[in-house]
């Protein structure tokens, strides 16, 4: 038995009184067009969105936002300019100094502008180190809301991933805004037909 088996285990020995889950089903806010939600939520966090269109590249798009990048860090196959690849690295360090970071998503939230992102990479690091940071959505991908995500969401061999809403943010030093603190300066999330 491990430890989080260990502690559930004590945890039930310890509950004098259980509480059955209510019946009635959660439901969440639906929206008659989630996309045009997802757009207007992902803008209102600080996420650039590019439509992707027939003919399209990945290469083209990520090319046409980050024009001046260097090292851009991703595993994904149909990204051929990508310099850094976070399968192959020694370490997370070595991702330090990525200037853009190009991963895949899975599902995308409308009433938050939330994209989960499972690690599809042996260094996920590559989501919080890079400089900005690229996240490819399929459209049929989109939900309405958290509820509807958790449904969706497919855990990887990692058994990791992260909801990652818009670039990283802080106002806690002088009440002053300051982007990419903690993270990516950036975010730009490019919606696929799939």
């Amino acid at each position: 038995m491990n430890y989080k088996e260990q502690l559930l285990a004590k945890l039930r020995a310890a509950t004098t009184t259980a509480y059955d889950m209510p019946a009635a089903p959660v439901q969440g806010i639906t929206y008659a067009d989630p996309l045009a939600q997802f757009v207007e939520m992902s803008h209102t966090v600080g996420s650039q969105v590019i439509m992707a269109a027939p003919g399209d590249t990945l290469d083209a798009l990520v090319r046409r936002a980050y024009p001046e990048a260097r090292v851009i860090a991703s595993n994904l196959s149909q990204l051929t300019i990508a310099t850094l690849n976070p399968d192959t690295v020694a370490e997370a360090q070595d991702l330090n100094g990525t200037d853009v970071g190009v991963v895949a998503g899975q599902v995308g939230v409308a009433e938050n502008g939330c994209v989960w992102v499972p690690q599809d990479m042996k260094e996920k690091a590559v989501c919080f180190i890079s400089e900005y940071l690229v996240i490819v959505l399929p459209k049929s991908g989109i939900v309405s809301n958290m509820h509807q995500a958790y449904d969706r969401i497919e855990m990887s061999s990692y058994g990791f991933g992260s909801f990652i809403s818009g670039p990283s943010k802080t106002a806690d030093i002088e009440q002053a805004l300051v982007m990419g603190a903690q993270a990516a300066r950036g975010v730009t999330v490019i919606v696929t037909d799939d």
